[in-house]
């Protein structure tokens, strides 16, 4: 497998990834975009590379 290539997420189907999650945002056009799933898990995939754990060091 090459470095381009993903996996697919085990816990999310391909057809329930592009289907609307319930709520939109609105573009700089004004325009209403669906809130997909697969939005959803890019942006929690994009806050878990900045989570930093607190610092649990009594010492």
């Amino acid at each position: 497998m090459s470095p381009q290539q993903q996996t697919p997420d085990p816990h999310v189907a391909p057809e329930q990834s592009q289907q609307p999650a319930g709520g939109a945002i609105i573009d700089e056009q004004g325009q209403e975009i669906p809130i997909t799933e697969n939005m959803i898990q890019r942006a929690c995939e994009e806050l878990e590379k900045d989570l930093t754990k607190p610092n649990t060091d009594k010492g």
